[in-house]
C-alpha cells in the first residue's frame, strides 16, 4: 500500500470532511496553533504511539489519548470502546510516527534482550524467549500503510465514528494527514 502525506499547513488544508470536527480542531490546534478553546469533556480519542518523543499541543480535556507501541490499537480496544461507549467520543486520530521502533522489531533484538537483562535483571533466555513470543504481536512494519490499514479496520469495527489516519513527522513535530496513494485529495467518506 503505496500512501501520500498530506501536509495541513492552512485551514483550507483541512478537508471539507474533517473541518468544524474535533480532527479539523486537532488540526488546528497542534498545527496551526489556534488559540485554545475551554472543554468540559473530551471531544475525540486520539490513539497514538508510546513514543516520548511526540507532544500534542491541544487544550486540557480536550481529548481522550491511548499511547501504544506502533499506535497499534488491537490490544487497545477495551479501552476505544470505553471511551465511544461511556466518553461519547465518535472521532477518533490515529496517529503514527516517523522513526518508530516498531519497525523491524528483528534488528532490535539484541538491544533488547541486553537490554532486559541488564535493566531489569532478567536471565538471557527470558528475555530471548519475551522477544520471540511478542515481537511478532507488535511489529507493525512500514509506518504509513500501518496506519492506513489500522484505521480501515477500525473504521470496519466502529462505523459510526470518524477515523483519520496521521503520521506525526519527529522532525518537525507537525501532522501529517495520510492517504492511500489511490484515493483523491477529498478521498473517501470517512465513517
Amino acid at each position: 500500500m503505496t500512501s501520500v502525506l498530506d501536509p495541513v499547513l492552512t485551514r483550507s488544508d483541512i478537508p471539507a470532511r474533517y473541518r468544524r470536527t474535533p480532527i479539523g480542531l486537532l488540526l488546528e490546534y497542534h498545527n496551526l496553533g489556534r488559540s485554545f478553546e475551554r472543554y468540559d469533556r473530551a471531544q475525540l480519542l486520539i490513539g497514538m504511539c508510546m513514543d516520548n518523543r511526540k507532544h500534542m499541543t491541544i487544550p486540557d480535556n480536550f481529548a481522550f489519548i491511548i499511547r501504544a507501541g506502533g499506535a497499534n490499537m488491537r490490544y487497545s480496544e477495551f479501552k476505544l470502546s470505553f471511551a465511544i461507549a461511556i466518553g461519547g467520543v465518535r472521532h477518533l486520530a490515529l496517529i503514527g510516527h516517523t522513526h518508530c521502533g516498531m519497525t523491524n522489531l528483528a534488528s532490535r533484538k539484541e538491544d533488547f534482550v541486553r537490554g532486559l537483562v541488564k535493566n531489569a535483571g532478567w536471565s538471557t533466555r527470558e528475555a530471548e524467549g519475551h522477544f520471540q513470543a511478542s515481537a511478532p504481536l507488535y511489529e507493525i512494519g512500514e509506518v504509513a500503510p500501518f496506519i492506513l490499514s489500522e484505521a480501515e479496520r477500525l473504521r470496519r469495527r466502529y462505523p459510526k465514528v470518524t477515523v483519520a489516519p496521521m503520521l506525526y513527522k519527529v522532525e518537525d513535530n507537525r501532522l501529517y494527514l495520510l492517504r492511500d496513494k489511490k484515493s483523491s485529495r477529498s478521498g473517501r467518506k470517512a465513517h
